[in-house]
């Protein structure tokens, strides 16, 4: 194929994430009109990302992460939004892998482009782990905020019986209990960690601007 397909096809490939709604909110079953996809994601993440070198000032390549973040959903283009904790999903990092590969075979720079891929997944690197946590909690701070418009009803739940049923009995939100259940599971440095509890502890919005 000439340069020009590939760069067209790898373009329309990638647009299809415009499309594919991020699964998590689909399995809380949020109700509003318009829920974030997959390439809505992406953008808030990097923005996190940009937001978060500046206040607190990491000794990191923002560019590299901000490129990292940009091809970190990848595979999602082919396998959609697998949640790997779900029976069936258990291979999900290797189909992942798998169609990343696929995608980028066509360019030139695929080897580069998929050794960052593959360098957010394992996240040891400084970028890589920032990137990580960037990502985690850009899905905390979207769960707040849909939380604030009600998007959730908890008497609805029926497959998540366990989550359903610990909300139920505690006098948490699903909000709060989403970012406590991310802050167990995550390894937040100390500036990710505050503001996952700023966020858990405040209502936020865009009236935090004029503050």
């Amino acid at each position: 194929m000439s340069k020009e397909q590939n760069i067209v096809n790898y373009y329309v490939l990638c647009n299809r994430l415009k499309d594919v709604i991020r699964s998590g909110w689909n399995y809380f079953k949020v109700n509003r009109k318009r829920v974030e996809s997959v390439a809505e994601h992406i953008y808030g993440v990097q923005m996190l990302a940009i937001a978060m070198k500046s206040e607190y000032e990491y000794d990191i390549d923002i560019m590299k992460v901000v490129y990292m973040l940009a091809i970190h959903e990848l595979g999602e283009t082919v396998v959609g939004d697998l949640i790997p904790y779900l029976k069936g999903n258990e291979s999900k990092e290797k189909a992942e892998h798998d169609a990343v590969h696929g995608v980028l075979a066509p360019l030139m720079d695929s080897e580069q482009i998929e050794a960052l891929f593959l360098e957010f997944d394992e996240h040891k690197t400084p970028e890589s782990k920032f990137a990580h946590q960037c990502d985690k909690l850009e899905a905390d701070i979207q769960c707040k905020l849909y939380d604030q418009e009600h998007c959730v009803d908890i008497s609805k739940l029926e497959g998540i019986a366990t989550f359903k049923k610990e909300l139920l009995e505690s006098d948490k939100s699903w909000s709060e209990m989403w970012i406590e259940t991310t802050q167990e599971k995550q390894h937040y440095d100390e500036n990710f960690m505050k503001i996952s509890n700023y966020i858990k502890d405040n209502e936020i919005g865009i009236e935090d601007l004029n503050n």
